[in-house]
């Protein structure tokens, strides 16, 4: 018979403070993103339940100072929360990004209600910061002015577990006029090749089967470690890993794009048939007022080499319509370049004054109704050539990678979803067999849409994949977490989060 005394103690059970993190812009942030909800995990956070909508414990604003009216955007969502706040004791706020290292103490004094102000450099500070308001009960403000340490030392909860981002440096060393991500993120700073492999490989050996090399300017890579041929090395470094079936990059800058990189992304089986390269504008004086040091012979020339070399490549682009000082002549530039380049798919924006860019003070601001004019042809342009570009892969035979969530009408026409080689977006007939996010299958392209493309048929094959069965792990791990942190145990927190295996809005 046991007696009292050798019955293990009574546990308390601490409720687990969740987190829930908002991001704005571009795919940098969405990678800083993932490392913030690394650290609060690290710290013993756990996520809010999708929809929480600022009912969290943590609630982090990851911001973008790209578009003219972000900061009222950021106010609005601060107030929305106020009440939130008043009403839950314990309550925090975060704002980190572009626009809190751009706006700093401005934050604070505007919403005075917010815990926590971090910037680009030092999002690594965020746990800390938030322990720091919690125990001093005042607002923490840190802006550091350049990198602290690179992004990726920092603990990861990627998005996916079968496609992952790498980024490969931060910051960006041009100048153009409309952007002011340089003076928020820096001068671009490059990882050691060896660093960004290391990580390939075991994002890999943990079932990641594609990556996407990210950077600000990313065929720049190399600058700032004395090597001009060094991104092209890197993709075929990434051809020489097993298991890595596909690897991808955003974004490049034409300035920057140079034929040994060509070459690399032609005799590197691994290297997707996809390539998303920024026009921004077709007229030579515009490119000039931009500061982008390229012009329409030099961006047509590029295209011409990249379909010589990969004739089954989707190439994608940015353009900004109603540039300052844009002519009639100016956009009808863009239109023809548009119609060269017959671009699969393009990002298209209207100008918009960013606050601190040069372009912001430029004369000849267009009016807003001609802007529109102009974006509405541009659009119609696009989206007729977006749709006979993908009218030539009916009857291609093609393998996917069976993605999650990507196509939001699956459930009622009993389709799953994936992605092509050259990232074009196909929905396809639900198999028989079980088919997971990561999973290959091999299909027959039927129906063309100028978005998406459509396989009606059977599907021809899968083939079940190490990300696949990483996407079934986690899934069975998240399905398994505690409701709450045990006291006493070894570790506080929630569970390990799996080393998984997932520029500028306008670049």
């Amino acid at each position: 018979m046991t007696s009292s005394s050798d019955r293990s103690p009574a546990v308390d059970v601490l409720p687990t403070r969740t987190y829930e993190i908002r991001t704005y812009g571009c795919q940098m942030n969405v990678h800083d993103s993932e490392r913030l909800a690394g650290l609060l995990e690290d710290a013993g956070y756990v996520r809010a339940p999708q929809g929480s909508d600022g009912d969290a414990d943590v609630v982090v604003f990851n911001t973008c100072a790209v578009r003219e009216n972000a900061d009222n955007k950021l106010y609005g969502n601060l107030g929305h929360l106020a009440p939130k706040k008043a009403s839950r004791p314990g309550m925090q706020i975060a704002v980190g990004g572009c626009l809190a290292q751009k706006d700093r103490d401005t934050i604070v004094k505007r919403a005075p209600w917010v815990d926590v102000v971090f910037g680009t450099h030092n999002i690594g500070k965020l746990p800390v910061l938030l322990e720091r308001a919690r125990v001093q009960e005042e607002a923490q403000v840190e802006i550091a002015e350049s990198l602290e340490a690179f992004p990726s030392t920092l603990p990861t909860r990627r998005e996916s577990a079968y496609a992952a981002w790498v980024s490969i440096s931060v910051g960006c060393n041009n100048t153009c006029t409309f952007c002011i991500v340089p003076a928020l993120r820096g001068k671009e700073k490059d990882r050691r090749p060896g660093d960004i492999l290391a990580e390939i490989e075991a994002l890999v050996a943990e079932g990641v089967s594609e990556i996407t090399l990210l950077g600000q300017n990313v065929n720049a890579y190399g600058s700032d470690i004395g090597d001009r041929e060094a991104f092209s090395k890197l993709l075929r470094a990434c051809g020489t890993i097993d298991g890595l079936e596909r690897v991808r990059f955003t974004s490049p800058h034409p300035r920057d794009f140079t034929d040994d990189v060509i070459a690399a992304m032609a005799e590197t089986p691994n290297v997707m048939p996809q390539l998303h390269m920024p026009l921004q504008s077709g007229s030579d004086p515009v490119l000039k007022a931009m500061r982008r040091s390229y012009r329409q012979e030099r961006f047509l020339g590029i295209i011409e080499k990249v379909r010589a070399a990969i004739p089954h490549a989707a190439i994608s682009t940015d353009i900004i319509v109603g540039f300052p000082g844009e002519t009639e002549e100016d956009f009808q530039q863009t239109l023809h370049v548009v119609r060269e380049a017959r671009f699969a798919q393009a990002f298209t924006f209207q100008y918009s004054k960013r606050p601190g860019t040069p372009a912001a003070e430029m004369d000849g601001q267009i009016p807003k109704q001609v802007v529109q004019e102009r974006y509405e042809r541009l659009v119609a342009l696009q989206e007729e050539i977006s749709w006979e570009e993908n009218k030539k892969q009916v009857g291609r035979t093609l393998e996917l990678m069976v993605a999650e969530g990507e196509g939001r009408k699956d459930d009622t026409t009993h389709r799953l979803s994936g992605r092509a080689p050259d990232n074009r977006l196909v929905h396809f007939t639900r198999p028989d067999q079980e088919v997971r996010p990561g999973d290959v299958v091999t299909v027959e392209i039927t129906y063309a849409a100028p978005h998406h493309l459509l396989a009606e048929g059977p599907v021809l094959d899968v083939r079940r994949t190490c990300a696949g069965d990483a996407w079934e792990k986690r899934t069975a791990e998240k399905a398994a977490k505690p409701a709450g942190v045990l006291l006493g145990l070894p570790k506080v927190g929630v569970p390990e989060p799996l080393p998984v295996v997932g520029g500028c809005a306008v670049d």
